[in-house]
């Protein structure tokens, strides 16, 4: 019962959720919003997405190479490509299953260079601790250049729609509440406090890792790049639209601030990623675009998130054929590989 309870929350939940927004963001469009909507998409230059994919993809690849900084310590001496392919299967993963993708990871790496599953997995919750931090710091900065135009958007949302005040109030009231629970759950139950703690102490042990590579710098300086790659390769989708190309700096880091964080909510940001993108965007293009600035910045949230979507199951369904299975489960090195 419990593991069908787990399979509720982490897989079907978050996907109906994620269906239930893209519903919501085409029937909340009345006619003159959905007009400017589809002709954003008609008359989009494309040529800037291709480039945002370019960048991308480049970020994905140091991402793998990144990797090998915190393998090596370990002593094992893995293939650039079979990185690269395991980080693409998680990635595919994460849109079916959220946050299942660093398991896949691990075990695929397991399968194709024989690195024990706790031990690579160690290494990837290192990763995150370095990009939870990346992440912390552009939310720093964001708020601190659009601490105003932060609390302006939220009124704007609110001010929308004459219930949607006592909505937030609710919404409130209920993420307060789950945390008193999660909060009286750890506390008193001892084999769940046990695992957050050891969850604690896993993500301070992955962050004193990267001092224990050869070269910390470089392991650092990817770090620095692939996350300024993924706020200009966000930033420049903005030029697409001729009427997106005078949004702020600021406006931009908050739009993609926003995106990152959608992104944990649903599969891969479904539905409430080019929503909470288009909301910010909105903000930025009321006053010059009126009515029009929702369906603007609804298609360029759609644009570039569907973009985005695409390349990485593109790129995962390749990796999923080209990965070798070197490794059997027990692992013995295969013999029947051609």
């Amino acid at each position: 019962m419990k593991r069908v309870a787990g399979i509720l929350l982490k897989t079907v939940l978050p996907l109906v959720l994620g269906v239930y927004l893209i519903w919501y963001l085409f029937t909340s469009m009345d006619p003159v919003v959905k007009a400017a909507f589809y002709k954003a998409l008609h008359e989009a230059n494309y040529f800037w997405i291709f480039l945002s994919l370019l960048l991308s993809f480049f970020a994905l690849l140091s991402r793998a190479y990144r990797w090998k900084y915190l393998l090596e310590p370990l002593g094992y001496k893995t293939s650039f490509w079979n990185r690269y392919h395991a980080i693409m299967i998680g990635y595919i993963v994460n849109l079916t299953i959220p946050r299942a993708g660093e398991a896949s990871r691990a075990a695929m790496l397991y399968r194709s260079d024989g690195v024990p599953f706790s031990k690579s997995f160690g290494t990837i919750l290192g990763e995150r601790v370095f990009d939870l931090i990346m992440l912390f710091s552009v939310a720093l900065i964001a708020s601190v250049v659009g601490a105003g135009d932060f609390w302006k958007i939220k009124e704007l949302i609110e001010d929308s729609n004459p219930e949607s005040a006592s909505k937030v109030q609710l919404v409130k009231w209920i993420i307060a509440g789950v945390f008193l629970l999660g909060f009286a759950i750890v506390f008193l139950i001892k084999s769940i406090r046990q695992k957050v703690i050891g969850f604690i102490k896993g993500l301070f042990a992955g962050a004193l890792s990267v001092f224990k590579t050869k070269n910390p710098g470089a392991f650092i300086g990817h770090t620095l790049f692939i996350w300024v790659l993924y706020i200009v390769y966000f930033s420049i989708c903005f030029f697409a639209l001729d009427e997106t190309t005078d949004v702020p700096t600021k406006g931009m880091l908050l739009a993609f601030l926003a995106g990152s964080l959608g992104i944990t909510l649903t599969n891969g940001g479904l539905g409430i990623f080019p929503i909470v993108v288009g909301l910010v965007i909105e903000y930025y293009l009321q006053d010059q675009y009126g009515s029009d600035a929702k369906g603007i910045g609804y298609a360029l949230g759609m644009i570039i998130w569907s973009s985005q979507t695409i390349l990485i199951i593109v790129l995962g369904v390749i990796s999923f054929f080209l990965l070798p299975k070197n490794y059997s489960k027990d692992g013995e090195i295969r013999t029947d590989q051609e």
